[in-house]
């Protein structure tokens, strides 16, 4: 276990509220992660993602940082702009 996982098992078993706010919010950074990783494996820049999206570099940083409010037709955009396409689950 990383020094990391062991911090966040030990903050979740201590505090509540860390606790239950973390799933949420893990999902929400998690999609912005897949999004940047996505983008770098393509070898484009956030400048270069904004060009194709036909929108500014701060958008796809905001787009990257905070992914909690993301509409689909956005993540389709962005998986387009890459050649690829998103795929959508419910477990």
């Amino acid at each position: 276990m990383s020094d990391l996982q062991a911090y966040i098992s030990k903050r979740r078993t201590e505090d509540p509220a860390f606790d239950e706010g973390f799933e949420e919010g893990y999902k929400s950074f998690r999609i912005g992660a897949l999004l940047r990783q996505a983008r770098e494996a393509s070898g484009l820049t956030q400048a270069e993602m904004a060009e194709r999206l036909h929108t500014k570099k701060s958008a796809i940083s905001r787009i990257e940082n905070h992914a909690e409010d993301i509409r689909l037709s956005t993540l389709e955009k962005f998986a387009s702009a890459l050649g690829r396409s998103l795929e959508v689950s419910i477990r």
